[in-house]
């Protein structure tokens, strides 16, 4: 398995999945009424592709995971030029801190952040939080699911094993779970993978059979604090 979404349910994915593109300099390649799908390129094969789809009503519950932005010196330019795409400043209780919290058009917060060493190499996103109840249990089961490794970080914090891209961090949550997250990730498998439901739940996620796919070709699963992401099915 390895990582290839980040998800973003919304109301209006035109105009979310418009203002990403822009933000990122990633490719659209999907725009449909149904959603908006662009391609953020991280170096040779490398990429994460950036999924909208569309959901009518979507969960007002706390977010659990965001954007960290790579700013560094040109943090002001950055957040600047986000501003003008149609982003606007957040204040989510933040206080007196280096980085700078900005709301995308749904009113999703994400950061640009300041210059820091492990954010080298990371393109345009320099890291991806993610609540956890137990970031040391956590951070070894989504290495697991994403083949990605660990990486000296404020928190445990995972990287693709080619040392470019984003960081996946695993933050203490300042509350537990509650309600569905906006946002997720996808994991797609592989042929190789055997039974990827045994798999996963044997490390510790459960099947979330409420959220009714049909016949696409994905499952949801919730990891070990409860986080929900999906399984893809093998590329053909």
């Amino acid at each position: 398995m390895h990582l290839e979404n980040i998800v973003w349910d919304s109301a209006d994915p035109h105009r979310l999945g418009t203002f990403w593109a822009a933000a990122l300099g990633a490719d659209p390649f999907t725009d449909e009424p149904g959603g908006f799908e662009a391609r953020l390129s991280l170096g040779d094969e490398l990429f994460l592709d950036l999924c909208f789809p569309r959901v009518d009503d979507p969960s007002d519950a706390p977010q659990r995971l965001h954007l960290d932005l790579h700013g560094g010196d040109r943090q002001a330019e950055i957040v600047e030029r986000l501003v003008s795409l149609g982003a606007r400043h957040a204040d989510i209780g933040q206080g007196d801190v280096p980085w700078v919290v900005l709301a995308d058009p749904d009113g999703n917060p994400f950061c640009v952040m300041e210059g820091r060493s492990t954010y080298r190499d990371t393109g345009p996103v320099a890291a991806i939080p993610l609540d956890s109840a137990d970031p040391d249990r956590d951070v070894e089961f989504w290495a697991e699911i994403t083949g990605w490794v660990r990486y000296e970080g404020v928190v445990p914090s995972l990287r693709h094993p080619s040392g470019v891209g984003p960081l996946l961090e695993l933050c203490p949550e300042p509350a537990p779970k509650g309600g569905k997250s906006r946002l997720h990730l996808d994991v797609r498998s592989t042929a190789g993978d055997g039974d990827v439901i045994e798999r996963v739940t044997a490390l510790g996620a459960r099947q979330l059979t409420e959220y009714d796919t049909g016949d696409l070709p994905w499952d949801v699963f919730a990891d070990p604090s409860g986080n929900e992401f999906c399984i893809l099915a093998p590329t053909r």
